[in-house]
């Protein structure tokens, strides 16, 4: 390697945070055959690159980690959305779908999906042989009669480069027909993977005609936790549908605290769910997310549905999916900093502690030298900025978070995607 090619891009003057290195602070950041090769200050003075690209006064992190994503598109009908459009395409370098493959599915999408995208995508998967057909629309398929145990242990155990979890939802539409059935199933598929469970918390599905059969909505977590195992994730907590974080009482579940205790995390789930108003009295009780997925998919973001695709359900203004016509994960991220959450106890979220989540130690969510050079380039924008939920409560932000571009292993995808929100002024 000689001096005049010594690297291949140089990040120039960024303010770069790398929580998995302890970095914060004025640097450049040098990439060689697709790998981080230098972080540090001044690199140019001693070195030379083929490309410098000036990142003065941007944000430097490394790839954002889409937690919860929805991306087995076509498969899982309108709901899910094409990989990179969510990925790359929106300053993010890697997705986990949730819940989209099942056992029965999963090579498809292996095939597919995460195959073929420019976005590094791994997948959580179903618990339910359907897998997230039409987003779990039909509540009639996903009863333990739907569940396989030893089908998904299997399937997860033979492709665990792929599959990084398990996908469950604990919610009283379940709990009113079968109980809590499928989710001891769920618990016992992470037992027999090692690897961790991903439940869903508040309402997914109406209730039957026969009403509540007896179960009540506010004590789904406390009969659900004791199930879960360290390393297991709680999320959604600041849904505005019932069974979430906080009870109907308008009180946060005491047994969340000792859950965190005891090694369970916890994964914000953005999405359609997400409410301001109780996501404050979540964060006012110390509980701070350890995770933060964007939940982006074709029922709560505006996006044309494949051809063929019955969605007329979607287009309900009632509907329980519906949410904002653009979002992202940098929007999220704007969110947690509106509610008070400093930048630097965002980053983790959608870096080193992502990648602790999907357990994967290879150098993702870090800019260590020898990683992937797996890069995003935010602006910071500052102002007064007006963000919303889908409760109709408006939040004025004095931060902006929004994305330049990325690198996905050196390579470069300009922050494109049509879902990607303005800046709206306040």
């Amino acid at each position: 390697m000689n001096q005049e090619s010594q690297y291949d891009i140089v990040l120039q003057g960024g303010r770069v945070i790398c929580p998995a290195s302890g970095i914060d602070g004025k640097m450049d950041v040098a990439i060689h055959n697709g790998r981080i090769a230098a972080v540090g200050p001044n690199i140019l003075t001693s070195s030379s690159a083929r490309q410098v690209i000036s990142v003065r006064d941007r944000l430097v992190l490394p790839g954002l980690i889409d937690t919860h994503a929805h991306c087995y598109r076509f498969v899982t009908g309108r709901f899910g959305m094409e990989a990179d459009m969510v990925g790359v395409q929106s300053g993010v370098t890697t997705l986990v779908d949730q819940g989209g493959p099942s056992c029965m599915t999963l090579p498809g999408f292996r095939h597919f999906i995460s195959e073929r995208a420019k976005t590094r995508v791994y997948a959580f998967l179903s618990t339910y042989l359907v897998g997230g057909l039409e987003g779990h629309y039909y509540p009639e398929l996903y009863s333990p009669d739907g569940v396989n145990v030893d089908a998904t242990v299997k399937a997860a155990n033979a492709n665990k480069d792929l599959v990084r979890g398990i996908k469950a939802h604990a919610e009283i539409g379940g709990f009113a027909r079968w109980g809590i059935r499928v989710m001891e199933l769920a618990a016992e598929i992470g037992r027999q993977t090692d690897l961790p469970v991903y439940v869903h918390f508040g309402q997914l599905w109406g209730l039957p005609e026969s009403g509540a059969n007896g179960e009540d909505v506010d004590t789904i977590l406390e009969r659900v936790i004791p199930l879960l195992r360290e390393g297991d994730v709680l999320a959604h907590p600041f849904t505005r549908h019932p069974g979430g974080f906080v009870n109907r009482q308008g009180e946060v579940h005491k047994v969340i605290a000792a859950a965190i205790d005891r090694g369970l995390k916890v994964d914000v789930g953005h999405g359609s769910h997400f409410s301001y108003r109780l996501a404050r009295k979540a964060l006012e009780s110390g509980i701070v997310p350890h995770t933060l997925g964007a939940d982006i998919h074709g029922y709560n973001t505006q996006v044309p549905a494949p051809a063929g695709t019955p969605s007329a359900h979607a287009d309900d203004e009632n509907d329980p999916f519906n949410g904002q016509p653009r979002f992202s994960l940098v929007q999220a991220m704007s969110s947690m900093m509106a509610l008070g959450l400093s930048l630097e106890q965002v980053v983790p979220m959608v870096t080193s502690h992502a990648a602790e989540m999907i357990r994967v130690s290879n150098g993702l969510g870090s800019l260590r030298p020898g990683a992937e050079a797996d890069v995003t380039v935010l602006s910071d924008l500052r102002g007064k900025f007006l963000l919303y939920d889908n409760e109709g409560t408006e939040v004025v932000a004095e931060r902006l978070l929004q994305p330049d571009f990325c690198l996905r292993a050196g390579t470069r995808y300009d922050a494109v995607a049509p879902i990607l929100p303005s800046a709206i002024a306040a």
